[in-house]
């Protein structure tokens, strides 16, 4: 298949012919991906049995209105022919940075509200069918919140209650406040992977793990100065001084005292990163199995960061064990059995981990289904933020 040239006919550059870039314009003027498919590749045969090798873009959106035109659906067909090429909604940020819209980056703002992928997706097609019908290609922030608050509100599957968290998600974008996410939970509870989930979704560019903070205090501490920094945080009693008689199976009392000992030694670098994050003012993102209740009851800060303190849990123990025999791949194979030579002890220790969740407060969110995950953690979060939020659609919004 040989090369077709678009050339721009304002500034006479010229590009590919790319079907993936054409179905995404006839997308934009509301034609479903099917019948775009169908259209571009039918432009790309036509060109092809044309033998050309270039074309413009005025010749090109021709051929596309043709293509159009025999689909037999005039008002597609004058959408299209009103359409600018290419039509693209610029988003004027507070900064004055203008940004194009992209309906799949508003979805998942959508979505950090604790919206389903498809609740969200309606809501962005209809925004965007607004912005599309009124020929809009620029528009503040602002403005688009806005608009979207006022389509949640007359939604009836979402209604006001859900208008009122995408109010107050944006009152805090708006205020720059830093987030910080402790994320807690035992081996193989999923703790890391929803903490790159946060971090992808949120844009938070900070993560920390407690055991790359461990490590690196393990390179620093001989084993033969303080073992207890060298074993995991299951077997981290079996080095205590007391247990000088090692026995297969321990009492919950030391296993807790051991997990306990690691713990608090690791609590000073866990209270530097989340310091520095605080004067920078940054959000972050800290996980791991040493993030205790107790340690986050001291860590309660009266700064403007808004600090969201998570434990996860498995609450079944086959689908823990699973868990953790999918770390079992490749290079990681032998880390995993050892994990579940140990199943018993890192069970118990969860349910060490949990009772003092729920006795200081902490949020416990089962992991069963990743999504379903993020939503209950956004939903936490605004809950959180919703506690001193006062203002109103026309505050945060002006």
């Amino acid at each position: 298949m040989a090369k077709i040239l678009v050339i721009d006919r304002d500034d006479h550059t010229s590009i590919p012919f790319l079907r993936g870039i054409l179905i995404r314009s006839l997308q934009d003027s509301g034609i479903s991906f099917e019948d775009a498919y169908k259209i571009a590749t039918a432009v790309r045969t036509r060109l092809d049995a044309a033998g050309t090798t270039e074309l413009t873009t005025l010749e090109l959106r021709k051929l596309v209105i043709d293509e159009l035109a025999a689909s037999k659906e005039p008002e597609i067909v004058n959408r299209y022919r009103q359409k600018k090429s290419p039509f693209v909604i610029q988003v004027e940020q507070r900064d004055g940075q203008l940004i194009p819209f992209s309906r799949l980056d508003y979805q998942h703002q959508l979505e950090n509200i604790g919206l389903y992928g498809d609740e969200a997706a309606v809501i962005v097609g209809i925004v965007y069918k607004h912005l599309l019908d009124r020929h809009i290609e620029l528009i503040t922030s602002r403005r688009l919140g806005e608009l979207t608050y006022r389509y949640l509100r007359q939604s009836p599957e979402l209604g006001p209650a859900v208008a009122n968290r995408w109010l107050v998600w944006r009152d805090f974008l708006n205020t720059g406040r830093p987030l910080i996410f402790l994320i807690g939970g035992t081996a193989g509870s999923g703790k890391s992977t929803i903490a790159s989930m946060l971090a992808s979704r949120l844009e938070i560019v900070r993560t920390q793990s407690t055991d790359m903070l461990r490590e690196v205090m393990r390179t620093m501490i001989p084993e033969q100065l303080l073992p207890v920094l060298h074993k995991s945080s299951f077997t981290a009693w079996t080095v205590l001084p007391e247990q000088s008689n090692y026995q297969d199976k321990t009492s919950e009392s030391s296993l807790i005292e051991g997990y306990l000992t690691q713990a608090n030694l690791l609590s000073v670098a866990i209270e530097a990163v989340i310091q520095r994050a605080l004067r920078e003012r940054v959000s972050l993102i800290l996980e791991g199995v040493h993030i205790y209740p107790q340690l986050v009851s001291k860590l309660r800060t009266d700064s403007e960061a808004i600090v969201i303190p998570i434990m996860v849990s498995v609450l079944k123990r086959k689908r823990l064990q699973r868990q953790i025999r999918g770390r079992g791949t490749a290079v990681a194979q032998r880390r995993a059995e050892r994990y579940l030579e140990h199943f018993e002890d890192i069970w118990r220790l969860q349910s060490y981990l949990l009772s003092q969740a729920d006795n200081t407060n902490i949020t416990i969110v089962v992991n069963e289904d990743r999504d379903k995950v993020f939503r209950d953690i956004m939903r936490i979060t605004i809950d959180v933020l919703a506690r001193d939020f006062t203002g109103t659609a026309k505050s945060v919004f002006v």
